[in-house]
């Protein structure tokens, strides 16, 4: 097996765990999924705390629908909300609700632990942090807008 092979398969491997572990936190605390915290956390940094559906699916790295798919249930249990735009009613927004904003400041403090669990065993330092977050740009992983690792 090549090495690239090896370091792929070990990157897979690390990111189903790291979802694992992230689902598990955030669905028993918050009842959701890390999938679902991303899209309220991207909504969140947004102005106003809405984007259109279509630059939240690119934001994402998802299709229009999955963000459809992805919205459902977050309407559904209040925390999302559509929003048609006045001048044209064919753009569609998703829209943070009131009970979204909260909820979400309750499911960041949850991952940042989750985030602090897992660098902290092994010791990672912030040098290794920032080295990894260089790496996965470098694969094409995007980090939280205007949020910048020192390498």
């Amino acid at each position: 097996m090549s090495d690239a092979l090896d370091a792929t398969l070990r990157l897979v491997r690390a990111q189903a765990a790291l979802v694992k572990r992230f689902d598990a936190s955030l669905s028993g605390l918050h009842g959701v999924s890390l999938a679902d915290f991303t899209m309220l956390l991207r909504l969140g940094q947004a102005p106003g705390g809405r984007m259109r559906r279509v630059d939240l699916a690119e934001a994402l790295g998802l299709t229009a629908s999955g963000v459809t798919r992805g919205l459902a249930p977050l309407e559904r249990i209040g925390l999302v909300t559509r929003e048609t735009d006045a001048r044209d009613g064919r753009v569609a927004y998703a829209a943070l609700t009131d009970t979204g904003h909260a909820r979400l400041t309750e499911m960041l403090a949850t991952a940042e632990q989750v985030a602090a669990e897992i660098f902290a065993a092994p010791p990672w330092s912030k040098k290794d942090i920032g080295r990894l977050s260089s790496l996965l740009t470098l694969l094409g992983g995007t980090g939280l807008p205007g949020h910048t690792v020192a390498p």
